[in-house]
């Protein structure tokens, strides 16, 4: 027969534990809202306890921040398979997962929240940015971009950071509508690039002579040729 006593934690897992609850308040409410006390009531330990395991809140937030980027950045990693069409349309669906799931934090993560302008969440962010951009020059095959090419992918970036953030705001489109959108987005912004630069117009040639008829770029093209019939 089995008794009651609780296993007690060591201090890395109790600070895992505290993370992951952190986080999962987050996801249901600001972290500005959420008190340290919640926090302790659902890791089922005290308030002065919490304290032992980080110095305040500020501290509990960026860690938990740091494992909510982390997350993100890895939705971002795709197989370099397929079309590359079809693989963006895969990232943002997983991206847009996490945005669905972790609204609050997620809106958190981006706006800087209660840890508005401290390094660390400056570092963060930055991080998950940085994440992006490799993994959208990996599927490119690109190692040294030029700086149009540079500026296509980072300003794409930024478009779905701002583009979730503005969803979350009442979610007035439907979700996967936004999501081929963003990949729309990302040929449109290349497309612009290459007619002003040889060196853009001779990746987009490459990048679409792999699009299949049926792809999100395909679809792009006959919309467009749609309205100017």
């Amino acid at each position: 027969m089995t008794t009651g006593v609780r296993r007690r934690m060591g201090v890395e897992e109790r600070r895992q534990q505290l993370i992951g609850v952190a986080l999962e308040l987050f996801s249901q409410r600001s972290p500005d809202d959420v008190s340290i006390d919640e926090i302790a009531a659902a890791a089922g330990i005290s308030r002065p306890l919490v304290y032992h395991y980080f110095p305040g809140k500020l501290s509990l937030y960026e860690a938990a921040l740091k494992r909510a980027a982390e997350e993100l950045a890895g939705r971002f990693v795709e197989p370099r398979e397929g079309p590359l069409g079809a693989r963006l349309l895969r990232v943002m669906r997983r991206f847009f997962d996490f945005v669905d799931d972790h609204g609050p934090g997620f809106s958190a993560l981006m706006r800087g929240g209660p840890a508005v302008g401290s390094t660390a969440t400056n570092a963060l962010i930055d991080s998950v940015r940085q994440a992006a951009y490799v993994q959208i020059l990996s599927h490119l095959r690109v190692e040294n971009p030029p700086a149009r090419l540079e500026l296509v992918v980072r300003s794409w970036i930024s478009l779905a950071e701002s583009t979730a953030l503005i969803w979350l705001d009442g979610r007035r489109i439907p979700r996967a509508e936004l999501e081929v959108q963003l990949v729309h987005d990302f040929a449109a912004l290349a497309a612009v690039s290459a007619a002003q630069d040889e060196e853009m117009g001779t990746l987009l040639r490459g990048m679409l002579k792999e699009e299949p008829a049926d792809g999100p770029f395909a679809d792009l093209v006959t919309r467009l040729l749609s309205l100017a019939s």
